[in-house]
């Protein structure tokens, strides 16, 4: 990281990572800025990607003259790198330790509350001047992360796809979706369909492999490349939407309440027998594919889909779906798409899912 650094000629770089990175993998980044003649000055993520968490950093950051800035982590701490980078005026660097998510790449901060509860997006004029991404440090994680990101990179295709079909659709940067961004979200999907099965196989046995590196690839690159350029829509409308309930929150990753929303927008389209080929996919390397694997009790589900439908339409980029969307349509895709869910449970086992939440 110090060398591929140097391209920026910093002299002082923030370095922010959570604590319990800062005490792993942080040595080595630290050791790595210093060999390169960087002074670094490190800082201490809270946990949520929140404005009060934002501001916090800015104001500890400001006296330091820091010319660059390294986040390093997962999803919520890069998001958060990019936002106080973005007030301090000066460069990001990102450094994931987790192939869970397709944040590295974009030039947007998604925002929580200090509750973490999905509050919004925030939009940069550049994208981050270096992505380094280590796969033995990939490898060494839990493969549970890997599978998040899967799911989360498994959206961009259907994403992109009613984006480029709905000729009212914008991408995150407001503009027309491209064919390239497209096929780049066709390729990623295709990329998981064929070798996701084989990089999660690499992970639970702790080595770097073809598979991995391609789907890391997918995961980080693809992803964020084609889901900023491609569009969103209802897949992530929905799955920012179950973070408004506490227990999904607290208990589950951001790329398995997109693989669920995944699920309920195809559903959306009316493309059941698509829907029933990505959740075979889904069940045999992990993600969640019915309610009851969100911890959603049979009780409990009124009171939840009142809150997913509520929450879905207030969404920025719902109105990317070609259809309007209603909360009686989005109740009854989740609906459907937690029946299909059940059904491809029971034909293909649960037991990845089982094995990757320890139940």
């Amino acid at each position: 990281v110090g060398r591929y650094l140097t391209l920026l000629k910093p002299k002082r770089a923030a370095l922010l990572m959570s604590a319990r990175g800062l005490r792993g993998d942080g040595a080595t980044l630290l050791a790595s800025l210093r060999d390169a003649g960087i002074e670094a000055v490190p800082r201490t993520f809270g946990g949520e990607c929140s404005l009060p968490e934002i501001d916090a950093q800015v104001a500890a950051l400001s006296a330091e003259r820091v010319d660059c800035l390294v986040a390093a982590g997962g999803g919520k701490c890069i998001d958060a790198g990019k936002a106080i980078a973005f007030r301090l005026g000066v460069p990001v660097a990102i450094v994931p330790t987790l192939a869970s998510n397709d944040a590295p790449c974009s030039a947007l901060s998604v925002l929580y509350s200090q509750e973490g509860v999905s509050t919004g997006a925030e939009f940069y004029p550049d994208s981050p001047a270096l992505v380094v991404v280590d796969t033995d440090v990939v490898a060494a994680a839990p493969e549970r992360y890997l599978v998040a990101g899967m799911g989360d990179a498994m959206a961009t295709w259907y994403e992109a796809h009613v984006c480029l079909l709905n000729p009212a659709a914008m991408s995150t940067v407001g503009a027309r979706p491209t064919v390239a961004s497209g096929a780049i979200g066709e390729v990623c999907a295709q990329t998981l369909f064929r070798e996701g099965r084989a990089a999660a196989a690499a992970v639970a046995a702790g080595a770097v492999n073809d598979a991995l590196e391609t789907v890391v690839e997918a995961n980080t690159l693809l992803s964020g490349l084609g889901f900023e350029s491609g569009g969103l829509a209802a897949a992530h409308a929905v799955a920012q939407s179950w973070t408004a309930i506490p227990k999904v929150h607290a208990g589950y990753l951001h790329g398995e309440m997109v693989a669920m929303g995944t699920l309920a927008q195809l559903m959306m389209e009316s493309r059941p027998d698509e829907a029933r080929r990505v959740a075979e996919f889904f069940a045999a390397v992990g993600l969640p594919v019915h309610l009851g694997q969100l911890d959603i009790g049979a009780s409990e589900q009124d009171a939840a889909l009142d809150v997913v439908a509520e929450a879905t339409l207030g969404f920025p980029f719902i109105g990317n779906m070609p259809q309007p969307v209603t909360p009686a349509l989005v109740r009854a895709s989740v609906q459907e798409a937690d029946v299909l869910g059940r059904a491809v449970a029971a034909d293909a086992g649960d037991e990845a899912y089982r094995r990757l939440h320890d139940r």
